[in-house]
């Protein structure tokens, strides 16, 4: 069995993580840290859990006691701890926050989007988990960067739950402003925009075109819908694009490409993400959904936890959507 250690274990996307490892075939978890909960019963703070574990939280950490470890703190938080504290050579890192989404020659965190760094993956120690935004958008420009067909600006507009805000109230993430509400924030300057350029610079070297990202805030809990506007040669038929997005994911274990328009609810509580494109004259379309907190977080956690151990991807990953 995998011995899983969590930090941060307070937050929306560590109790997904505990729920999924909580019913992995070959996982456990060892310890959930958090200072401010320690002795706490799990469930005090994730009241879904309840009948599901009788585990408590703790301030102590048993490093050498597990197999990889999960940071799941807030952005800056991750090196942080990691400076304070020394972690045995033998743990794996998996790292939410995105302290090292992007390359440097001070450290040799992975990229940890299966589609785009599988083989990478499974031979990662430490690996650097993508952001919710940035897997969505990412999913629907990968085929089109792996033919060199990014060529001019691309159009970029997505509406999150207010999950991915995190646990933590605030002025934007109370329900009576959230309900029946939308808004943008940070426009064309989001931080994921930094970790996309990379990948798509990655697979069409010289990628230079400018990724315009435009985040809303929407008035539901869970799910990414984007939709992405590409420059393309008119006399490319509709479907030989989808010829490419059907051989670039064919072989990917959560990712679909999708005939029909697609909507949230089929992939909210799942690990999945669903891709359609239509062309319109000289531009195509993309859309592309997800569940913030499992493929855009915790479920990709355990997806790349999956590779890295040699295990199939799927494990403790058999999620459903609801029918409503």
């Amino acid at each position: 069995m995998i011995k899983a250690g969590i930090i941060g274990g307070a937050g929306y996307t560590a109790g997904e993580l505990i729920r999924l490892l909580l019913h992995h075939p070959e996982a456990e978890i060892t310890f959930v840290h958090s200072t401010s909960n320690a002795k706490n019963l799990i469930t005090d703070v994730h009241e879904g859990l309840l009948g599901e574990t009788t585990l408590k939280f703790t301030d102590r950490l048993a490093l050498k006691s597990i197999d990889v470890l999960f940071l799941c703190m807030g952005h800056g938080k991750s090196a942080e701890f990691l400076a304070e504290h020394p972690i045995p050579s033998n743990v794996r890192i998996i790292d939410l926050a995105q302290d090292f989404r992007i390359a440097t020659p001070e450290h040799d965190y992975v990229y940890g989007l299966p589609e785009l760094n599988r083989d990478a993956i499974k031979n990662a120690r430490h690996l650097a988990n993508p952001g919710c935004f940035a897997t969505a958008i990412q999913l629907g420009l990968l085929p089109l960067a792996a033919n060199w067909l990014l060529h001019d600006d691309i159009m970029v507009n997505a509406i999150t739950g207010s999950t991915g805000a995190g646990v933590k109230p605030g002025a934007t993430t109370h329900f009576s402003w959230r309900m029946g509400n939308m808004s943008i924030y940070k426009p064309f300057r989001h931080q994921h925009i930094a970790e996309i350029r990379q990948s798509l610079a990655q697979l069409q070297p010289g990628f230079d075109t400018s990724v315009d990202f435009i985040p809303y805030r929407g008035d539901f809990a869970r799910g990414i819908f984007c939709t992405e506007v590409v420059h393309i040669d008119p006399a490319v038929a509709e479907e030989e694009f989808v010829k490419l997005y059907r051989q670039f994911y064919e072989t990917a274990a959560f990712t679909h490409y999708i005939e029909h328009d697609i909507d949230l609810k089929q992939v909210v509580n799942t690990n999945k993400a669903l891709i359609h494109v239509q062309k319109f004259d000289n531009k195509l379309l993309i859309t592309s959904i997800i569940d913030n907190l499992l493929k855009g977080a915790s479920g990709q956690a355990v997806q790349n936890m999956n590779l890295m151990f040699g295990l199939d991807e799927h494990a403790g990953l058999s999620l459903k959507p609801s029918a409503f």
